[in-house]
């Protein structure tokens, strides 16, 4: 083998390839490739150390179990028994391992030092489960090893719980690899390190943590670290968007979604295994407790369910030769209602044995399903459980294509089966605000039904608004909820609202964050597309139930402020058929002298003279101060040109007010400097991306075409466009601006009627050019 230094190292492992970027690698993937990596590093190790009693090299981790990635590290015992010149001969080793580009941790240790460490880190006492000899003297290595793996086996029940603590801590830092676009395959819950505790805890003899399931699971996830090293060329463990379609090719799978999907199945099965153990560790720690006291107690919870030993199971009436087909529902709401875990064998027996529902369902079975999706935080680990064995897709046949399936969104946090059952349960938080509770939680659990098929896309740019015809996931999702609904039992006219639910469940933060508010016509079309005040009330619990799920960039206080201000609107407008009138411009800005400038921590009012131009120009200011217009409106009243925008700083941190109100002045008032800051900022702005789109919407307003830009975000935008459309002789009056991911959908009401083919034609293009 060659070395970094250039010189040649002894014993070079078989089938190495030269340094790559400072590491040696073994290319290959599967279990034969990972064994004869960890031949090659043996054959490469033992030459390092000359025989001699007392001492022995031995290998942990991934060289210690012989599942060695390509790119992974080396974890290196040297252990001794108190021989003198140890630290020379550590370095005899250490720097050809070093010369040879591997990445090496490594320790001396006497058996005494190393069992010591053991037992103040449970991490420790876990990696010497994993210790092989790999040079020097077997009956050395053989004591640290016997006793290591026999003092876990005594003290596992005590430092288990320790462990919990630790892992749970690393999944609040890591995530969840099932639900995660880019998670960590080591770290993240459900990951190769889990798998680890699984192996630590059956190797206790607490339980068979790695059952058939598991060991395939852990397989395959190797497999997708040896495939994403091998894509990558070095040591990593985030399996990254951009290096997905090469570790699905070199996997052999269909797509990079295929790799998420297979993923996520997998880290799943390990997380279930996982918190099986470690409730059946707490059982036997709790039964140690209790010697003397007798056996634990059973306490019927629901029909059919009882508590046994801190799990649920079936009672006994309820075994039978013909169960009832509504008893896997009724045990997972109970599981919901008391935040207990199924026992595993009570999951098997209701997979094996509870037959399929029939349609419609029994009303019992329709009752347990709504006391399910209402149970708040019991509903998540209770269905996830369900969904392990197989018990959902005999509840929604619907789910087995939705399951695992990535949203490539970036304001997704999780899969879309997983988004599902999140929204259910957030819309828990939200079934007092209604009239109908349950139709509120079913509408959650179907309303993104429709992703995943042909035309169910979730693009944000594409969203469906009044006027606006582009179909999405909604429009295809409608029909199957509706066919869900009446399979499970209800009468037509709520199979009817629970389609319009999800037709419609995009609908409000649309209009909210994309037209004008106070336009007669943006009332009357939300009003006659929701029909009354109830589904009005479904709809804006849904949604916020559904940005909840989402994750933290689809909601935020100025859109809910948006999105209840709509409501109230088309509220009064269903209760009483008149449309509220639009908001009067405040007083002061038309009484106190000119120039007028009003500043609050989400809001800037600026009065002027009356002339063209004037919101390019706040516009710009508000970029130059760092500051995004979420909503702009533009008039002239009495002479003055009015402009208001609503705001929030881009970095989280707002502008100096003092700045930002002297910079307002003097630009409103044709200052020249100001000006060229604002062009010379706009045009350092400018950022590459997918080519922008201009979409016209007929009859959205009372007074004004629509003119709406789909582009990629970029600070200044807003300047530039409204730049662009008053050089080219188009008043605007309101401007709405609508922020997702890197993406934005700006909306300009562009006083006038329709505008002739070549006015638009003219418009588009300026608008084009300035983005």
């Amino acid at each position: 083998m060659t070395s970094l230094t250039g010189r040649a190292t002894p014993g070079t492992p078989a089938g190495v390839r030269p340094p790559v970027g400072g590491v040696v690698a073994v290319p290959g993937i599967g279990a034969p490739a990972r064994q004869a990596r960890a031949d090659g590093y043996d054959a490469f190790l033992e030459p390092l150390l000359p025989h001699r009693d007392g001492v022995a090299l031995l290998a942990v981790g991934g060289l210690g179990r012989r599942q060695c990635a390509p790119y992974g590290d080396l974890d290196l015992v040297l252990l001794h028994a108190g021989v003198p010149g140890i630290d020379e001969l550590a370095a005899a080793i250490w720097y050809p391992v070093w010369d040879a580009g591997l990445r090496l941790d490594h320790s001396v240790r006497t058996v005494a030092e190393a069992l010591s460490v053991a037992q103040d880190d449970v991490k420790v006492a876990l990696g010497l489960l994993d210790a092989r000899l790999v040079a020097g003297d077997p009956a050395l290595a053989d004591a640290l090893t016997r006793t290591a793996a026999d003092h876990w086996r005594r003290t596992a029940v005590r430092q288990i719980p320790h462990l919990r603590e630790i892992t749970a801590a690393r999944w609040e830092a890591h995530g969840e690899l099932a639900f995660l676009l880019e998670g960590d395959l080591k770290e993240a819950a459900g990951g190769l390190r889990d798998v680890g505790i699984l192996r630590a805890i059956a190797s206790a003899g607490v339980t068979d943590a790695l059952r058939p399931a598991v060991r395939a699971a852990h397989l395959r996830l190797l497999d997708v670290r040896d495939a994403l090293h091998q894509q990558v060329g070095r040591r990593v463990d985030r399996l990254l968007a951009q290096e997905r379609d090469g570790v699905a090719e070199l996997l052999g799978l269909e797509d990079s979604d295929a790799v998420l999907r297979r993923v996520a199945g997998d880290a799943r099965t390990v997380s279930h295994a996982l918190d099986d153990a470690f409730r059946a560790a707490a059982r036997l720690r709790g039964g140690r407790s209790r010697v003397g006291a007798g056996p634990p107690v059973r306490r019927p919870v629901a029909r059919d369910v009882v508590e046994h030993d801190g799990e649920l199971v079936l009672a006994r009436t309820a075994i039978g030769a013909r169960p009832d087909p509504s008893l896997s529902l009724r045990v997972a709401a109970a599981a919901a209602t008391t935040r207990l875990p199924i026992a595993r064998a009570t999951c098997e027996w209701l997979a094996a044995y509870c037959p399929s529902l029939p349609a419609p369902w029994p009303a019992e079975a329709r009752a347990a399903l709504i006391t399910l999706l209402g149970a708040g935080p019991g509903l998540v680990p209770a269905w996830e459980t369900c969904d392990r064995y197989g018990l959902v897709d005999g509840w929604l046949p619907e789910w087995t294509r939705m399951r695992s399936l990535p949203q490539h969104n970036p304001v997704h946090r999780f899969t879309l089966d997983r988004h599902l059952v999140q929204t259910a349960f957030e819309a828990s938080r939200h079934t007092r605000d209604v009239e109908r509770p349950d139709l509120l939680l079913l509408g959650a659990l179907l309303h993104d039904v429709g992703k995943g098929l042909p035309g169910g896309v979730d693009v944000p740019a594409g969203r469906h608004v009044p006027g606006g015809g582009s179909a999405d996931h909604s429009t295809v999702g409608a029909p199957i909820a509706e066919a869900v609904a009446s399979r499970i039992g209800l009468p037509t006219a709520e199979v009817a609202l629970i389609g319009r639910l999800v037709r419609l469940h995009l609908l409000l933060p649309d209009v909210a964050t994309r037209r004008d508010l106070t336009d007669p016509v943006t009332i009357s079309g939300v009003a006659d597309a929701v029909g009354d005040p109830a589904t009005l009330d479904l709809l804006h619990a849904l949604v916020r139930a559904d940005a909840a799920a989402t994750g933290p960039a689809a909601w935020s206080d100025w859109k809910g402020r948006l999105v209840a201000e709509l409501v109230a609107r088309v509220r009064t407008a269903l209760d009483t058929g008149a449309l509220p009138a639009p908001p009067a411009p405040d007083p002061a800005l038309l009484a106190e002298p000119l120039p007028v400038v009003q500043l609050s921590a989400d809001r800037v009012a600026v009065a002027a003279a009356d002339r063209r131009g004037l919101l390019a120009t706040v516009a710009g200011c508000l970029a130059l101060h760092r500051l995004e217009v979420i909503s702009a409106d533009a008039s002239a009243v009495d002479g003055r040109a009015l402009v208001e925008c609503r705001v929030q700083p881009r970095y989280g941190l707002a502008p100096d007010p003092i700045a930002l109100s002297a910079d307002l002045r003097r630009a409103v008032a044709g200052d020249v400097s100001v000006n060229q800051r604002l062009r010379g900022r706009a045009l350092a702005a400018r950022g590459a991306g997918a080519a922008p789109r201009v979409v016209w919407h007929r009859e959205a307003a009372t007074d004004a075409a629509l003119l709406e830009l789909r582009a990629a975000d970029a600070a200044g935008l807003l300047y530039r466009v409204a730049c662009a459309l008053d050089e080219a002789d188009a008043e605007v009056r309101a401007a709405r601006i609508s922020t997702l991911g890197g993406d934005v959908v700006d909306a300009f009401y562009l006083v006038g009627g329709w505008p002739d083919d070549a006015t638009r034609a003219r418009l588009e293009a300026a608008v084009l050019a300035a983005v």
